[in-house]
């Protein structure tokens, strides 16, 4: 399976199904809603993370413990814990969330390349992972404020100029990292066609769901079964489903909920970045520490 060959090819198809998705979407004035967006990120979106139960056994291998049931109540402990952080310090929990997936995405999307050898490299993942939040923020301030309004963070504006400048950094992390930059690049600009012509939850919904889920997962497979795509396709499919068909039941579950306080789309707004953040953290933790223990062995 040449993975490297079939991430190339998904790029370029992304950045010209971007572009013209979005043009249709600015000629026809219409917009996909938010109920669409949240089932393609509760399936789709989810699906790359599914698998951490498998990681979480691996883990434990590593320090010999046997109890596995141990592992699902330190994650659910951990994503608990930081719903309850969002609650009561929303602003903080906000600022470390983008931080820590900005790092996420920009690490994550770069797996697939020849990643140069710096000092700097944790840094140049968070710049090349900033263009997902710094994008929408440039070309869509207004919008994504009131996103920020609904997760209970007030935020009045933004320094335009001190934004594009970031985000212009960000697609220079592209070059910074990689030798053969040129698919990493048209990621970027997919990134940016995508939030200058889109609601800031769709080009999210898109970005997360079909360039760094899908990714993301056609490195799992790989891991599954190296030589058949096929195989290793059947096989993350089975071990996928259960956790995110779980996860999706309890998004649904939690929208239903809040829909008595919130109206449909802040409920499905709130579930997601929420419920995101509160995914993130024990997965980014449970990748390094598989990382650790992979280097010292």
């Amino acid at each position: 399976m040449n993975l490297k060959k079939i991430n190339n090819t998904y790029s370029i198809f992304l950045f010209l199904f971007s572009i013209f998705f979005s043009l249709i979407i600015e000629m026809l004035s219409i917009s996909p809603s938010y109920i669409f967006c949240f089932f393609l990120i509760s399936i789709i979106g989810i699906s790359h993370g599914a698998l951490d139960n498998f990681k979480g056994k691996k883990l434990f291998n590593y320090y010999g413990i046997k109890n596995y049931n141990l592992f699902y109540i330190i994650y659910i402990l951990i994503s608990f814990i930081v719903i309850f952080c969002w609650v009561l310090f929303p602003f903080v929990s906000l600022c470390l969330f983008l931080l820590v997936a900005a790092h996420h995405f920009g690490r994550e999307d770069s797996s697939h390349e020849q990643v140069k050898n710096s000092k700097f490299i944790d840094f140049y993942f968070l710049l090349k992972g900033s263009a997902i939040i710094l994008a929408p923020l440039y070309f869509q301030e207004n919008e994504v404020l009131q996103i920020f309004n609904i997760l209970g963070v007030v935020i009045r504006d933004f320094n335009n100029s001190l934004i594009l400048g970031l985000l212009m950094l960000s697609g220079l992390s592209c070059v910074l990292i990689t030798k053969k930059f040129y698919m990493s690049i048209l990621d970027y600009l997919t990134i940016c066609i995508i939030n200058y012509f889109l609601d800031p939850f769709i080009a999210f919904t898109i970005y997360f769901c079909f360039l760094h889920s899908v990714r993301h997962s056609l490195s799992l497979i790989k891991e599954l079964d190296k030589v058949q795509f096929k195989k290793g396709f059947e096989l993350f499919l089975k071990k996928a489903l259960p956790l995110t068909f779980i996860t999706a039941l309890i998004f649904i579950t939690s929208v239903y909920l809040l829909n008595n306080i919130y109206t449909l789309d802040q409920s499905i707004l709130k579930v997601i970045f929420i419920g995101l953040a509160s995914l993130t953290f024990p997965h980014i933790l449970l990748e390094y520490l598989i990382e650790k223990n992979e280097k010292r062995s």
